[in-house]
Order: C-alpha cells, then structure tokens, then sequence
C-alpha cells in the first residue's frame, strides 16, 4: 500500500509494505495451517497430494498442529493417511506432548489407541504426563498414568516425575 501526495506534479510517495517471510508464506500454504485452522477441505486435498507427515522448519507435522489445537477431525483424518503418531520435533516433542499440554483429553485418548507412545521425552526429559501436570491438566495426566503405570516414576532431566511438577 502507499500514500499519493501530489505537489507541483511531483508524486511524493510514503510507501508502507506488509512483509511475509517465505517460512510463513510456506505455513499458510502447506498442510501445517490446515490441520491447524481445521480447513477439512484442504487438508484432505493435501493429505491427497502425499503432505501428511511433512515436516515445516522446527520439526512439527500437521498433526502436532491439530493435536495443540483440539482440531478432533483433523487428527482422525491425518492419523488414517498414515500420520506419525511420534513425530517428534527437533526439541522431542510428539503430537501427544501438544495434546496434552493444552488439555485435549479427546485427543490424547485418540492418539493413545493408535499407539502413540506415552514413555517418549523430549529434549528436557518431559512426557506427555509431565507436560499435562505442569499445565494443571489432571484429568489427561490421570488417563496418561492409566495408559502405563511406569510413567509415574518418570524423571525428567530435572529428578522430577509427572506428579512433582503437578499444579494443584
């Protein structure tokens, strides 16, 4: 956009541009928007197209988008075209840490039939369990205990389990 100042047939322009990287410009094309505005439509014709378990610049699939997101619809469709329940990210984080951490408890159920792996730590040695107690989530922190009883002495890279970093 620019704003047209005339003086004496001379045209002062003051120029205002609205920048997009070429990462963000890549997102908003690619599946990981999809799966994260929950746009079904696209994210079946990219799903079509072989994008399911593309990774964008930090690592993160399509379905870590929809499983932070609680976009149910989206996690069923990428997980029946074959979507890596755990997918990690470049710091180890899965679909299931994402779900977890921002109390979708549908969705974690839903990553935990189709085996996503409760036991996997990310870079600071945390589960999905710790991520979920950490946020107050106690209702998915009691399912993820359930799903595998060990993970209660879990220890991440500070000696803490699941139940230490538990907010009340």
């Amino acid at each position: 956009m620019s704003e047209h100042k005339h003086e004496n047939g001379v045209c002062h322009c003051k120029s205002t541009v609205a920048a997009q990287s070429l990462t963000e410009m890549d997102f908003d094309r690619g599946i990981w928007s999809a799966a994260l505005y929950n746009d079904i439509g696209r994210l079946k014709d990219l799903i079509s197209r072989g994008h399911t378990n593309h990774l964008d610049e930090t690592g993160y699939t399509a379905l870590h988008y929809a499983a932070r997101k609680n976009n149910i619809t989206a996690c069923e469709l990428l997980i029946r075209a074959d979507a890596d329940v755990n997918a990690k990210t470049n710091g180890g984080v899965t679909p299931l840490h994402r779900a977890a951490m921002m109390g979708h408890i549908d969705v974690v159920k839903l990553l935990l039939i189709h085996r996503a792996d409760a036991k996997i730590q990310d870079s600071d040695g945390n589960t999905a369990a710790h991520r979920a107690g950490q946020n107050g989530h106690h209702a998915v922190l009691h399912l993820l205990l359930q799903s595998d009883e060990s993970l209660v002495n879990c220890l991440n890279n500070r000696g803490q389990t699941p139940l230490n970093i538990t907010k009340s």
